[in-house]
């Protein structure tokens, strides 16, 4: 039987970067996914700075600049086209259709970016093919057993059918896993209660529909800021079959009804529907099955969030999975990724559940947007609401008291102000980091001493940083000294002994 370290079954966003990570980290990855081509599907326009800097991390920010920088002129054409003043790069995301302001952020360059879902999975194909990782397309999973050994698992194809062993089976693929239901995964959650749709038409009265976001007594309606790019909210209720192909008679009622304007749709690229179903996983890890994105946490798409939480899942995942594989990480690495990344996904869950109740056409929903619409005009609503749609709020429980001990750091330069290469030019290769400015190199000889796995590099100013391989900030001290960072290498990497230095 072929055997391999780790199959990813799901070839989007989130199994790529699982399986780049899991091969910076040395480990031997197979993926598999149904679909024989990417799929054409029109999902996310953007993707959150989580999402982005976990693969600014890994060598791709220049595909993602050149990404963006086609979004931004379409977008921008499309507002000259439509009379409307739209300058992307003062997006900083919304709360149930009420913007909010980037220059009210704390680090307002940490922003959501304009690339959509298939030039992101396509960048990221980019670097798992450089680096030699084996896409198998038009391979299904059919079953698997898993032992104290790893795991068997049967898969077919319209060519053959065959078997792998691998030591982990890790579950990308969407919403309706595979994986999580052969399992067995609980994924308790709240049942549906309104339709979503977003397709890319053609109207024969375009100048009918307002440009933007727009309440209605049946719904919401978002004609752009992509051109020919249409988002609606259908309030009437879930769909009776969620399986029946989206037709244009469908586009064209929903949009007729929910937006009041006598419109025609006469052209429809592609269109799809789902629901505000919400669900969440018990635990992100059964034995040697482990899940990440969708698989793992579904929910309403308001605010664009989906994505980037997939993306930091497979980041916090890969790393760890890696160091287990290679037989160096410390007891119990495995288990924190459901510790670290459950609570996360759980408050995003929430939050889209209240975006839905203030989306809602009752009056008593309107009388509550209005109110949060008013307390927007405050910048300290605006930045906590902006911190938790970003995710920046995100922080781990790592033992420390140091409020800045389990956050998840943006790019800097790791000299003075404008100098030296950048944090994330140095974690490329999937390395973690020790700035260390401490003198003589302590913090440094401490971690050469106990793990191989941390690049060291000298500082001229406080304070010395361990940044972990998911820019996670494990350890800090401003004053120079090593207090703490014995037991932060250990938590991290196994640190095999304490050393005196």
């Amino acid at each position: 039987m072929e055997q391999i370290d780790v199959v990813v079954v799901g070839a989007g966003p989130v199994g790529l970067l699982t399986a780049i990570e899991l091969r910076l980290g040395g480990a031997q990855v197979v993926v598999l996914e149904r679909l024989t081509n990417p799929s054409t599907t029109i999902k996310a326009l953007g993707v959150g700075p989580l999402g982005t800097e976990a693969l600014q991390r890994r060598g791709m920010a220049a595909a993602l600049d050149d990404a963006e920088a086609r979004a931004v002129a379409a977008i921008e054409a499309f507002g000259r086209q439509a009379g409307v003043g739209v300058r992307a790069a003062k997006f900083s995301g919304h709360f149930g259709g009420l913007f909010i302001p980037r220059e009210a952020q704390d680090e307002p360059d940490r922003r959501m970016r304009f690339v959509d879902q298939q030039n992101l999975e396509a960048i990221l194909g980019e670097r798992a093919r450089a680096l030699g990782i084996e896409l198998r397309r038009g391979v299904e999973l059919t079953g698997f057993d898993q032992g104290a050994e790893g795991v068997d698992l049967a898969w077919t194809s319209p060519e053959a059918a065959g078997k792998l062993r691998c030591a982990y089976l890790v579950g990308c693929d969407g919403g309706r896993s595979s994986v999580r239901k052969m399992a067995g995964f609980a994924f308790p959650g709240s049942p549906p209660t309104m339709t979503l749709y977003h397709a890319l038409l053609d109207l024969d009265e375009p100048g009918r529909l307002s440009a933007g976001w727009t309440r209605t007594p049946g719904g919401l309606v978002a004609f752009g800021p992509l051109p020919r790019r249409l988002f609606m909210l259908d309030y009437s209720g879930p769909p009776a079959d969620r399986e029946r192909a989206v037709t244009r008679d469908e586009i064209e009622a929903v949009l007729r009804r929910v937006s009041g304007a006598d419109v025609r749709v006469t052209a429809l690229d592609v269109a799809n529907r789902w629901t505000d179903h919400t669900r969440l996983v018990d635990s992100y890890r059964s034995g040697r099955v482990l899940l990440a994105g969708d698989a793992a946490h579904i929910h309403s798409p308001f605010g664009g969030q989906g994505l980037s939480l997939g993306l930091a899942d497979a980041a916090n995942l890969g790393w760890k999975l890696a160091a287990v594989i290679r037989g160096d990480g410390p007891d119990g690495l495995l288990d924190s990724y459901t510790a670290e990344r459950r609570p996360v996904a759980e408050a995003v869950l929430a939050n889209t559940l209240a975006q839905a109740a203030i989306m809602r056409p009752d009056p008593q929903s309107g009388a509550m947007r209005d109110i949060l619409a008013r307390l927007m005009k405050l910048d300290e609503v605006n930045r906590l609401l902006g911190e938790m749609m970003r995710g920046l709020g995100t922080r781990y429980d790592l033992g420390s008291d140091q409020p800045e001990v389990g956050r998840l750091l943006g790019d800097r330069f790791t000299g003075p102000e404008g100098t030296g290469p950048s944090l994330y030019d140095l974690m490329e290769d999937g390395s973690a980091v020790l700035l260390d400015a401490t003198p003589g190199g302590r913090a440094s000889d401490i971690a050469r001493a106990t793990t191989g796995r941390v690049r060291c590099v000298a500082v001229g100013h406080a304070p010395s940083m361990l940044v972990r391989p998911d820019a996670c900030l494990a350890w800090v001290d401003h004053d120079q000294g090593t207090a703490g960072l014995q037991e932060a290498l250990r938590r991290c990497f196994g640190a095999p002994r304490p050393v005196a230095i």
